[in-house]
């Protein structure tokens, strides 16, 4: 029997960003005991302060900096997932940048596709939250990071997720999968029968935003 769930929204945040319904069909990762479905991939204070996700991916294509990783934490209300490098970033670089996302509070680490599997088993030596290592290839070898000490999956692949996504579950039915779930619903959808416990969405940016408020001040006040 469908439950009928009342909300409430108010006037003032009544603009919030909602995620996509539909990720609600997949099964979450429980992480400290929290249950997470819907991950905003953003690093914009305002849209993370502003959306419904619940959690947010905090990775940018810059050398990761404490002082971001800080910014974006102590804004969120909800769990915040912080790149530690693995791309132009690495080594013992990665391991000290993880530790301290750790102490800052975040919920997790997130590594790049390149980083190595030797990195990953240092950083996971380190500290005691989830180490989310990117899948962005169909060559990537997975068994090597799960065996590294990747706890959980973040597979990236564009068009091709849906597909990489569904090769690494019939291998490992049991690893934990976060995926990107594409513009549509049926895209996200798809994602989650190929297996993803968790997808993530990218919202509009403040500039897409920003145009649609306008219009519709311009309509109110032409």
């Amino acid at each position: 029997m469908k439950k009928k769930v009342p909300a409430y929204n108010g006037t003032l945040r009544d603009h919030t960003i909602m995620c996509p319904y539909c990720i609600s069909e997949c099964s979450g990762i429980r992480i400290f005991g929290k249950r997470i479905k819907s991950i905003a991939f953003s690093t914009d204070v305002a849209i993370i302060k502003n959306i419904n996700a619940d959690a947010i991916i905090a990775v940018y294509p810059f050398t990761p900096q404490a002082a971001i990783s800080q910014s974006i934490i102590s804004i969120s209300d909800v769990p915040v997932f912080v790149g530690v490098g693995g791309g132009l970033t690495g080594g013992k670089r990665s391991v000290r940048l993880a530790l301290q996302a750790e102490h800052q509070g975040a919920y997790g680490v997130v590594v790049n596709a390149p980083i190595a599997d030797e990195v990953i088993t240092e950083i996971k030596r380190v500290v005691d939250i989830p180490v989310i290592a990117t899948i962005a290839s169909v060559h990537t070898d997975v068994r090597r990071k799960l065996e590294a000490g990747a706890d959980i999956l973040n597979v990236s692949g564009a068009a091709a997720t849906a597909s990489m996504v569904a090769e690494i579950r019939k291998e490992y039915p049991d690893v934990a999968i976060i995926a990107t779930g594409g513009p549509t619903n049926e895209s996200i959808l798809e994602t989650i029968e190929a297996g993803a416990n968790a997808i993530t969405y990218t919202p509009p940016s403040n500039g897409e935003l920003f145009a649609r408020t306008m219009k519709k001040y311009r309509e109110i006040n032409p």
